[in-house]
């Protein structure tokens, strides 16, 4: 029996980290599920980090349900949900999707700075996280072991250097040959041959810092929210790791739209020639939306009619053709072309992960220097600051309509209201507006 939500058939669809499809038979339940039902759009959405079957089936069924207050009662549309393996570190809070209180405060940073800077927390790594790492990259379990072992030692420099070692001891064992979204960008910046560890570690504590993180509560306290320089250091440590892993799994996001996304669209196309789809993702499940493009066939019409990037994980340069520091383009250059439609690339400048830490993992020591007023600005992200050069508009109200182009993409500036989140992801996760789902709605012209 088909599931629904707000009255609208729902199915899922689950890939495997290389792209494979778990169950063939949701597949063909899908398909027939189309024709049953004469489906003529489909939206998919992709989640992003995740904590399990069970809280991205709620992110669907909170956010789809907002979606269908702007469908039109007449279009015979369909959702489905995409699920992957990601993981999102269980000391980290788990993406809200479940309605919030109404705020009284004006929410944004304001309301974040009177609730105080939440603590930083021991270096060390919870049991529950290691299990979780080793279930996720079972080939650098021997390093993530080292590496847990190293985070409870005094931070000395042997240490320090230690660990640096079995990070990138894990990086090589876990390297699953994904390309980046930029020239020379599939490996982690940070991890370049020559780098202190120090200095590295360093530059990820104030990173942590800088989004809200407080380092006061450690005994023996220096600078104003930065704590004492060997605890500071270590967290370094371990952040460099979560940003690692995360990292990891922006890559494997590529693989499964590429391998996996794109080529059942292909096959849902083939099976429903008239069927048009919308595509929606958020974190790097932007990226796994994005890189489906890469993965469909070269037809005309293209099935694919809309993408909607909320908050997206990946470079704000992978459609750019000419890229303005180096030969070549991003990697997704010239794929607009297999977009029957357009792009819409929400964004928001509260979302620290992004902002902040995302940009710190790509950082390479050879450019860091060449990118002039901001050294971070080769490494901004799609869902802090939009797409590089595209057209720039404020979010509008529920009734609102935007000038989409075909192979167009649009950035649609939602600072005012992806404004909540605790750090360090800050309002990486506040995507749950009906502004938002407006945007998906009037991209796939789904609406009266």
């Amino acid at each position: 029996m088909t599931e629904a939500i707000a009255g609208r058939p729902f199915w899922q669809l689950v890939f495997d980290k290389d792209g494979d499809i778990v169950d063939e038979r949701q597949a063909g339940a899908l398909a027939e599920g189309i024709r049953a039902a004469g489906i003529t759009d489909l939206v998919m959405f992709s989640h992003g980090w995740n904590n399990g079957r069970t809280v991205a089936i709620e992110l669907y069924r909170r956010w789809f349900t907002l979606l269908a207050e702007q469908l039109a009662a007449e279009r015979t549309v369909g959702f489905v949900g995409v699920f992957w393996p990601s993981q999102l570190w269980r000391d980290e809070p788990i993406p809200d999707v479940q309605p919030s209180s109404a705020r009284t405060d004006g929410g944004g940073a304001a309301s974040t700075a009177r609730a105080g800077r939440p603590p930083a927390g021991p270096p060390t790594l919870d049991p529950g996280v290691l299990l979780d790492l080793k279930s996720m990259f079972d080939a650098g379990s021997e390093q993530l072991d080292a590496i847990a072992d190293l985070l409870t030692e005094p931070a000395g420099r042997e240490t320090l250097d230690e660990l640096l070692v079995e990070l990138r001891a894990f990086d090589a064992a876990t390297a699953d040959g994904a390309g980046g979204d930029l020239p020379d960008s599939g490996s982690f910046g940070m991890l370049e041959p020559g780098r202190d560890a120090e200095e590295i570690f360093g530059t990820f504590a104030r990173g942590l810092a800088a989004t809200g993180i407080s380092f006061d509560s450690v005994a023996g306290a220096g600078q104003a929210g930065l704590g004492d320089v060997a605890t500071r250091t270590l967290n370094g440590a371990k952040e460099l790791l979560r940003q690692l892993s995360y990292w990891k799994m922006k890559n494997r996001a590529g693989v499964v739209g590429r391998k996996g996304l794109g080529p059942a669209v292909t096959k849902l196309a083939a099976d429903h020639p008239d069927l048009r789809v919308h595509l929606v993702g958020h974190s790097f499940g932007g990226r796994l939306v994005a890189n489906a493009l890469d993965g469909i066939t070269d037809e005309t019409p293209s099935p694919i009619r809309s993408i909607t990037l909320l908050q997206a994980a990946f470079s704000r340069f992978a459609f750019t053709e000419k890229l303005p520091f180096a030969n070549g383009g991003g990697a997704l250059a010239g794929r607009l072309a297999r977009l029957d439609g357009p792009l819409a690339v929400c964004f928001s400048s509260h979302d620290s992960a992004l902002g902040t830490l995302y940009p710190l993992a790509s950082l390479a020591a050879r450019d860091a220097a060449a990118a002039g007023d901001d050294r971070l600005a080769r490494y901004r992200a799609m869902g802090a600051v939009g797409a590089y050069l595209a057209d720039t508009l404020p979010v509008g109200a529920v009734d609102a309509t935007y000038p989409f182009r075909q192979h167009g993409i649009l950035n649609i500036d939602a600072s005012d209201i992806v404004t909540e989140g605790d750090p360090p992801s800050g309002a990486h996760s506040d995507i749950f507006k009906p502004e938002l789902a407006r945007v998906v709605a009037t991209a796939a012209r789904l609406t009266a």
